[in-house]
């Protein structure tokens, strides 16, 4: 009965050790985020896990940024481009199914997947983009509705309107994590000097990514 009880114990103990989330650290030339990888996205949070793992976003660039909207990375071919070359285009080896979430929302520093536009159900295997935005008044979230066919909860809303964030986007691309920390270095990318093409005249590089405890 003792030895029953222990390991009992010793099984409970494990279990509630178990870390709620998963976070991701990116070490970038700027400073380091951390993100949070949301459980209701599965596919998205094996595959960000796996190519993390695999040290896939080590070295990459932060090949398109737009102040006021968001910073976007995750192409390979950015890890070797020369200096104003057109990053972004490279043709992904696989893609990833949507998983539009209601309750996932472009919350500034809403962790997303991009997609070249044309297949709005599937996600690009490994470019993403963390939302800086802008703050939305009520008439504007109201179009937004109307628009994308969504209802916004009254946190949701609010949110957009203190916070901010991109509400265009949202049920067009899959959110499918958050800034847990480094928030201000989410700005101090967003507010980098660009070309036309909208690439930061000076590189701004992930210089590692791997995953991390956290405690919020």
């Amino acid at each position: 009965m003792y030895k029953y009880f222990i390991l009992l114990l010793s099984v409970t103990v494990l279990f509630s050790c178990k870390p709620k989330y998963t976070y991701v650290s990116l070490q970038t030339t700027k400073g380091e985020i951390v993100v949070k990888l949301y459980d209701e996205t599965p596919l998205h949070k094996e595959n960000f896990i796996s190519l993390v793992e695999d040290e896939f976003y080590d070295s990459l660039l932060f090949h398109r940024v737009i102040n006021n909207f968001m910073i976007q990375g995750g192409d390979p071919a950015s890890k070797y481009a020369k200096d104003g070359e057109l990053v972004g285009d490279t043709v992904p080896e696989y893609k990833v199914d949507a998983e539009f979430n209601d309750s996932l929302f472009h919350k500034k520093g809403a962790l997303a997947a991009a997609h070249d536009g044309n297949e709005e159900n599937q996600s690009d295997m490994s470019q993403f983009y963390i939302v800086e935005g802008k703050t939305f008044t009520d008439s504007e979230l109201d179009q937004i509705e109307a628009n994308n066919e969504i209802q916004y909860t009254n946190l949701q809303r609010e949110t957009y309107k203190t916070i901010g964030g991109y509400a265009p986007l949202d049920q067009n691309y899959t959110v499918f994590g958050e800034v847990v920390k480094g928030i201000e270095i989410l700005s101090e990318i967003s507010d980098v000097e660009v070309d036309r093409r909208n690439r930061p005249i000076e590189n701004v590089r992930i210089l590692n990514a791997e995953i991390v405890k956290f405690k919020e």
